[in-house]
């Protein structure tokens, strides 16, 4: 790792690093969607339980650069815009295929809940029917996601492709994941039928998962759109978006919605990565990128690490105190994120942990929810220490107004 004399370190070298790295990350997710595409090609050439384990590995892959990127969402207008179409969640996977006779036959607030367009080729949307019968990239992301408005319905996606790949997780509280069978895509031995539309279906969504992560990491090199607003926009926007990014998934979105949410409910659909049990991986992956943004550390897929002038440098030379906080704060919080992994790992899964009753689960959980907001709190000293003004970090009724929630 190559040391800079702190001297040296200027913003506009922090916000050029910070600017490489996206640039880094969302190759890294595109590569490793890629990736996953490939294994999705060999296991509808040859549907069998060897390859749909290997696409199965190849999104758990895919999943770990990604959620690193998520701290560029927040304050950074072009990527929070972008993201719904690839990170979608919870989602009503009746919309996409069958479900189990548990899951409900219709919902109060969603028309489209068990629509089923694989087995159907034609739907109706708002009154309109819908043509359905070619699945397509094109009729997932224009006319299925988000249909009607309602933000349940997620046909696009790392999500989608989730429960295309492992099905719905039955379990509730307890042990296992979603256990689809490889013959879902067999033309010869197809089970639950629709089998052809259902291979159409998983096709299209990879293919649109790679498009928009083109597009997200074109945005990021040489002249792309959201490099340049970072670039164009001055030391103290540069500055602030950084620390918006990491105040806002550490709080709001990562401690509230993602995480104290579930606990609260003790509520498996509540957890990020509900088909595949991989959502300490995500939450943990999420704390890194976290840190990443603060260190100006990223540790690439292949293993090889990309260092360069960082916001804890700038912090260091302006108030060593709270540089030292922030950075015990962040550490703290990933080694409780592994804390929690580890447990998934060897004990029960996430949805497990924050089943009602659960003491140690739930106190696992909540040792990674106290870090992150304790982390959040530290954030918002040092956007005082650099004296950067105001800055708006995403709240969470679960964290603020938890009584709320039961409401």
């Amino acid at each position: 790792m190559t040391t800079i004399a702190l001297a040296d370190v200027t913003p506009e070298a922090v916000i050029a690093h910070y600017v490489d790295i996206a640039e880094a990350k969302y190759g890294d997710a595109l590569s490793t969607a890629q990736a996953l595409d490939g294994a999705i090609e060999d296991l509808l050439a040859n549907p069998t339980d060897e390859t749909l384990k290997a696409a199965r590995t190849a999104w758990l892959a895919a999943r770990v650069p990604y959620q690193q990127s998520e701290v560029y969402r927040f304050g950074n207008p072009i990527v929070d815009d972008w993201e719904g179409r690839v990170n979608s969640w919870p989602l009503d996977e009746g919309l996409i295929d069958y479900v189990d006779a548990s899951y409900g036959s219709e919902s109060d607030e969603n028309t489209l809940f068990t629509a089923n367009v694989i087995a159907n080729p034609s739907i109706e949307i708002n009154g309109k029917t819908i043509d359905a019968s070619k699945i397509t990239p094109e009729l997932i992301s224009t006319t299925l996601q988000e249909a009607g408005g309602i933000e349940a319905n997620v046909a696009s996606g790392y999500h989608a492709i989730e429960f295309m790949l492992w099905g719905q997780d039955l379990n509730g509280n307890g042990p296992g994941a979603g256990s689809r069978p490889a013959t879902d895509y067999s033309l010869e031995n197809c089970t639950n039928g629709n089998c052809e539309r259902r291979r159409d279906y998983l096709g299209a969504a990879s293919d649109l998962l790679v498009a928009d992560l083109e597009e997200m990491a074109a945005n990021w090199k040489d002249g792309g759109a959201a490099r340049l607003a970072v670039e164009q926009g001055g030391v103290a926007s540069g500055l602030s978006t950084i620390l918006a990014g990491m105040g806002s998934l550490s709080y709001g979105e990562l401690a509230g919605e993602r995480m104290k949410l579930g606990l609260l409910l003790g509520d498996p659909e509540e957890e990020h990565d509900c088909f595949s049990d991989n959502t300490h991986n995500s939450h943990r992956y999420d704390a890194v990128g976290i840190r990443t943004a603060y260190t100006g550390v990223y540790t690439r897929p292949d293993g090889s690490e990309l260092t360069g002038p960082s916001l804890s440098d700038l912090l260091v030379a302006k108030d060593p105190a709270i540089a030292s906080e922030l950075s015990t704060d962040l550490d703290a919080t990933v080694t409780a994120m592994e804390a929690m992994v580890e447990r998934a790992e060897t004990v029960e899964a996430y949805d497990q942990m924050i089943a009602v009753g659960n003491d140690e689960g739930n106190a696992t959980v909540q040792a990674a929810i106290d870090g992150l907001i304790t982390q959040t709190r530290s954030i918002e000293r040092a956007i005082a220490a650099l004296e950067l003004g105001t800055i708006e970090l995403e709240g969470s009724d679960s964290l603020d107004s938890p009584d709320a929630v039961f409401q």
